[in-house]
Order: C-alpha cells, then sequence, then structure tokens
C-alpha cells in the first residue's frame, strides 16, 4: 500500500508544478487535463501526508522518551505516544479505502429507466411512483431531470418511462438502484381489501459520451412512426415517433417524447448510446462483472433488490438486510439513507476482498 501512495505522492508533487507552469497554461486543454488528475488525488495525498506527519511524531516521541528522566513528563509522552498510534491506525483505514479503485462512471450523469413488470395496472402506477420518486430525489441533490420517452396508461401509471439525471455523481448515487423493485399493498380497485403484490425493473446506465461510443450510420436503421399513448390532440396525427435500431447488437430505442422528429432522435441516440456502452462494458469485462458480485448484488435487472410494504410502512432491501419504516418519506425522495448504506456495503464488500497492497 505504502509504495503505491509514495509513487502517487510523486505524481502530486510534480502535478502541482505543471498547474503552476506558464507553459502548460497556455496549453489550455494539457492543464484541464492536469487540474482533475490532481484534483482526483488530492484527497489521498493529503491524507497521506497526514499519516506521514504523525509518523514523525510519533518515532520523535519514541525516540525522545527513552532519555527523558522526568517522571510526570514521561507519562505525558506516553499519553501523546498512544493518541498518535490511534491516530496512524485511523489513518490507515481511512487510506485504504481511498486506495480502492474508483468506478470511472461514478461523476457521470445517469439514463434510468423504469418499466412495469408483473401486476398490470398496480405495476404501471408503481412504476410512476418510482419515477416521481427519483425525480424527487434529484431535485433534493439539484440535479436536473429531463424525459426522453414516457408510455402512460389511462389511469396515470406507466409502462414504461426513460429519463436523464444530470449532475455531480448522479451514476455513483444511483448505480445500485438497478433491479427489480416489489410493492406489496392494497390497490385502490381491490374491494376487499386484500394486499396484492406487484413489480417494476429499473435499470441505471452511465450516460455515454460521443468519444466513448461511435455509431457507424450503415449499423443503424431508423424508423418514423406515428406517436401513440394514453390521449392528446397530438397523438396519432404525426410521425415524429423515432425507433432506432442498432443492427449489429439488436438494441432497439424508441422515443417520441417531443413533437419534432429531430428532437426525438437526438434523445434516442442519447439513450442508445448509453445502452451500448452498458452493453460492451458488460462483453468486454466478464471479470469485472464476476467481481461486482459483491454484498449488494450485480445489478441485474432480474434480480429483486427491494420490498415496498405500504400497510406496514416499510421499505426492505434484500441484498444488505435493511428495513426502514418511513416508506411516505422515502417515496417522496428521501433516499439519502438507504444510499448511503448501500455505498458503505460496497465499501466493505471490496474492502474484505482485499487489493494489492504493494
Amino acid at each position: 500500500m505504502f509504495k503505491k501512495l509514495d509513487k502517487m505522492l510523486e505524481r502530486y508533487d510534480k502535478l502541482n508544478e505543471l498547474v503552476g507552469s506558464a507553459e502548460v497554461i497556455a496549453r489550455m486543454d494539457e492543464w484541464k487535463a492536469y487540474t482533475k488528475e490532481l484534483a482526483d488525488m488530492s484527497e489521498t495525498a493529503e491524507k497521506y501526508l497526514e499519516y506521514k506527519k504523525v509518523n514523525k511524531e510519533l518515532a520523535d516521541l519514541e525516540r525522545d522518551i527513552t532519555s527523558e528522566t522526568d517522571k510526570e513528563m514521561k507519562d505525558l509522552m506516553e499519553e501523546e505516544i498512544l493518541s498518535c498510534k490511534d491516530k496512524i491506525s485511523q489513518i490507515s483505514s481511512e487510506l485504504r479505502v481511498l486506495l480502492l479503485p474508483k468506478n470511472p462512471d461514478d461523476d457521470k450523469n445517469v439514463i434510468m429507466e423504469i418499466r412495469a413488470g408483473a401486476g398490470g395496472e398496480e405495476a404501471s402506477l408503481f412504476a410512476y411512483e418510482l419515477y416521481r420518486m427519483y425525480v424527487k430525489y434529484a431535485e433534493k441533490n439539484r440535479w436536473k431531470t429531463e424525459e426522453i420517452d414516457n408510455n402512460s396508461t389511462e389511469l396515470g401509471g406507466v409502462k414504461e418511462v426513460v429519463f436523464s439525471i444530470s449532475g455531480k455523481s448522479a451514476f455513483g448515487k444511483l448505480k445500485f438502484e438497478s433491479g427489480v423493485h416489489r410493492v406489496q399493498r392494497v390497490p385502490e380497485t381491490e374491494s376487499q381489501g386484500r394486499v396484492h403484490t406487484s413489480t417494476a425493473t429499473v435499470a441505471v446506465l452511465p450516460e455515454a459520451t460521443d468519444v466513448e461510443i461511435n455509431i457507424d450510420e450503415k449499423d443503424l436503421r431508423v424508423d418514423t412512426l406515428r406517436s401513440s399513448g394514453a390521449g392528446g390532440q397530438h397523438i396519432n396525427k404525426t410521425e415524429s415517433c423515432i425507433r432506432l435500431t442498432h443492427i449489429p447488437t439488436g438494441i432497439v430505442v424508441l422515443c417520441q417524447d417531443e413533437r419534432s422528429q429531430t428532437k426525438n432522435r437526438e434523445k434516442a441516440m442519447k439513450v442508445l448510446k448509453s445502452r451500448l456502452y452498458d452493453y460492451y462494458q458488460s462483453q468486454a469485462d466478464k471479470e469485472y462483472s464476476e467481481n461486482r458480485r459483491s454484498q449488494v448484488g450485480t445489478g441485474d435487472r432480474s434480480e429483486r433488490i427491494r420490498t415496498y410494504n405500504f400497510p406496514q410502512g416499510r421499505i426492505t432491501d434484500h441484498r444488505i438486510g435493511l428495513t426502514l419504516y418511513s416508506i411516505d418519506s422515502f417515496m417522496m425522495g428521501d433516499l439519502d439513507e438507504m444510499i448511503e448504506a448501500l455505498t458503505i456495503a460496497d465499501r466493505e464488500s471490496r474492502l474484505a476482498a482485499g487489493f494489492d497492497e504493494d
């Protein structure tokens, strides 16, 4: 671990020189790249500098105490030695966490896809409530949301909704939401008061950039269709709906949210690139896919991850065994406690798996 930290500190010092160089500042793209690299490692570097400082204090105390004859002073020095050892132990633990490999997608924006599963109209209503929940959570974080496609039902539910969330660390916060969400409650249409179980699936994809995904036009089939939905004057009158089919993978994206073909195509391309990015990542890195089968699960969309039990007012995440009794505030976007617990569980599971300490 400390060899890695020493190398990182050398790079950190070099980067500080580079970002202050007039020659580098004149090359703005290069300067921005160095600045980002410096920012990414600054927390770890500063923590390691703190470790080295406390370690030096400990070494000085242990050297000086051997020649100290005053008992009162010696007692004080022994207390300081214990304090330094406690600090070193704490800082070492923090450094291990900071050295865990970071997911390069964590800082990206998100494409979220929510689909009604088993349960008919009740599943569609639950899918809409999940959509609203994530929009509320985004608002609390001052993130921007944009609807890309919405296949709604006459009773106010959604069969499928696709939307983007743009903001700092959006994917890092929401990546554990992928999977099957199950609801248990009495539907409004249930006359005998029986609890029904319905499901909805959530997919969380990091938004891909043009640099990461380059789609060859010959691999793309574009179809224009008439929009369809629960109602409205615009429905079924103009061919503004865009369907993109990526021929090599068979991935299909439909977008009919906008009245303009051009805007719908732009939104559909954004979704297609993110789906392709997710597809190629999983295809090209099987080892990573296996390694992430950790305590918080795989992110597989067929995996049941959470139950929302309305009669008991509880939400249970099955991956970490956490139950919260705050379903009303949770459904209004108060997800911080759950997301923090999932993040900690993932970190602890990766620490338990160990990493190279050379």
